[in-house]
């Protein structure tokens, strides 16, 4: 899931390139300078840098490093700062994983290539380092320390299998708050993601340490609380925001812990995601991947499995967890890296925490982009009957279940085109006769169905708000397409001035945005994005009902 990064498995390579559609990257790292600002942390001397109205301190490191015996740990709080810090330039990267496309994808796809130019991959282009916990902060220049300004704390997505902050610049999230005479602080963290993160098995869950990529981000969140007042922040005016497997993060922040927010955060905002049907990360399927990674690693036998996996040589795990996708096992949005209940940091599924109201008590957005499924597709354009596609989808997402368990999913998303993803298209946009019908299906399955599962478990509770991105709809193939929104939200555009808005007031509305009332059971309004000369409207959450009920219905028995 992504951040205008890579996306879920399928669409690493593609979601990185789809923004060269429209021009979101081109971020570069600052120059340092011979002077600039500093600030002072415990007995540390941070140096950081400034343009014309916007500070950065960047690579701040917020744990004690994951490196040899910590590695595949429970993160803990740096030490106190002493010394000098060159603060200028982003830290480095958490290792990221690799992946491709099936080559019975691509054999597909080739007649598609002119329409899908500029879509067939793209790498990290920072220095990678299991030493990656580090976060950045971004600031309007001459900020005093007791200004007391709303905290604004990304969390980026990438399918829990990569992600960067130098992909996403927030700088353009103060300046824009600085022309709404609004100003807002920028944090964003890394955390760590694929099998240094997210390492599934029931040897992972004797020894407490599942999902230690949120582990970190809690962390980074304590960071914040700590030091967020030297640079003018408020601690008790933070909101946390992320976008796709970031959005899946900040659901997930909101439900840990019985929904005690312990005071980390006041507020969050999610695009295209929201608490998800997870299973248990010590289940078959999970414990495959741990055992898939032992076997390749050469620990199969050794004693304590998981300690010979923290002493191994970094490239050797960095390997295996690459590795863990093979081509004939490619597996879209059901990925071997993501969160999972471990009984300490989701003690249960995620939903089902919802349903027992678990969830922080603080105001929330969120939103979806209309063709959510059609990038992870892409991997499956191989499929091409009914039968084929029915099998893929429930041996995919739902292998403990039968065909005929999943028939109403299956009636309620027919292989018709005209009613496929990206929706409201006709017949155009057919790769072959399957892919809008599975576009649709995963699309709602994974981000459409829990976002409104959510809402309306949630929204007649406490304040919320909801969205939907119909942007950039005439993008060949895929349509309003996974991660399209960042391009609004970091463009700057609407989005951003709505993150801005939440931040000073934990409510959405403002100048620029057409009046937006709050998300209920009995009005399920949207505010919804559109191309065009009406670039705002409301809309009814009421599309596609059987289907994405249905969605909900099977994944609280078979959770992903």
């Amino acid at each position: 899931m992504g951040s205008l990064t890579r996306t879920a498995h399928a669409g690493f390579g593609l979601l990185l390139a789809a923004a060269a559609i429209v021009g979101v990257f081109g971020h570069s790292v600052p120059h340092a300078r011979s002077s600039g600002p500093t600030v002072q942390l415990d007995q540390g001397t941070f140096l950081g840098n400034a343009t014309a109205n916007v500070t950065q301190f960047l690579g701040i490191p917020y744990a004690i490093p994951p490196v040899d015996t910590l590695r595949l740990t429970i993160p803990r709080a740096n030490l106190p700062y002493n010394g000098t810090f060159n603060a200028t330039a982003f830290g480095p990267s958490c290792p990221q994983q690799t992946s491709s496309i099936p080559a019975t994808s691509l054999a597909v796809l080739a007649p598609f290539l002119g329409e899908l130019s500029g879509l067939t991959g793209g790498s990290s282009t920072n220095v990678q380092s299991e030493d990656c916990l580090n976060l950045d902060v971004i600031l309007p220049n001459d900020t005093p320390s007791e200004a007391k300004l709303p905290v604004v704390v990304w969390i980026y997505g990438g399918g829990f299998e990569d992600g960067e902050l130098l992909n996403d610049d927030g700088g353009v999230i103060v300046q824009r708050s600085i022309d709404l005479g609004t100003p807002v602080i920028y944090v964003a963290m890394n955390y760590r993601l694929s099998a240094f993160g997210f390492l599934p098995g029931q040897e992972v869950k004797e020894a407490g340490v599942g999902n230690l990529g949120l582990q970190d981000q809690r962390l980074a969140l304590r960071w914040v609380q700590k030091y967020i007042g030297a640079f003018g922040g408020d601690p008790d005016r933070v909101i946390i925001w992320g976008e796709s497997a970031g959005a899946i993060s900040v659901a997930s922040q909101m439900i840990t812990n019985g929904g005690d927010t312990e005071g980390l955060f006041h507020g969050a905002i999610m695009e295209s995601g929201s608490p998800t049907p997870s299973g248990d990360i010590a289940d078959e399927e999970s414990q495959a991947v741990y055992d898939s990674i032992v076997d390749a690693t050469g620990c199969t036998g050794a004693e304590d499995t998981l300690q010979c996996l923290r002493e191994l040589p970094f490239s050797v795990l960095n390997d295996a967890s690459n590795n863990t996708f093979g081509i004939d096992s490619f597996s879209s949005l059901n990925l071997a890296f993501q969160p999972r209940v471990d009984g300490i940091f989701f003690t249960e599924d995620p939903q089902q925490l919802v349903l027992d109201g678990q969830v922080a008590d603080v105001p929330f957005i969120t939103g979806d982009c209309s063709d959510e499924g059609t990038l992870f597709s892409l991997s499956s354009v191989n499929l091409t009957t009914d039968a084929e596609a029915e099998a893929y989808i429930q041996s995919t997402y739902f292998s403990t279940l039968s065909l005929d368990d999943l028939a109403s999913v299956f009636q309620a998303y027919p292989s018709d085109p005209t009613v496929g993803s990206p929706f409201d298209t006709g017949s155009a946009n057919v790769i072959t006769p399957q892919f809008k019908r599975i576009a649709a299906i995963q699309g709602d399955l994974v981000f459409q169905a829990p976002r409104r599962f959510f809402l309306q478990q949630r929204s007649d509770k406490q304040k919320t708000w909801a969205f939907l991105s119909d942007r950039l709809k005439s993008t060949p193939l895929l349509g309003s397409f996974h991660s399209s929104d960042l391009l609004n939200a970091y463009g700057p555009g609407d989005l951003t001035d709505v993150i801005v808005n939440f931040a000073n007031n934990l409510d959405p509305n403002g100048p620029t945005i057409i009046e937006w009332p709050n998300y209920s059971t009995d009005a399920p309004t949207l505010l919804t994005l559109l191309d065009g000369a009406v670039p705002q409207t409301l809309t009814n959450d009421t599309f596609r009902v059987d289907g994405m009920a249905a969605l909900t219905n099977i994944s609280l028995i078979a959770p992903i």
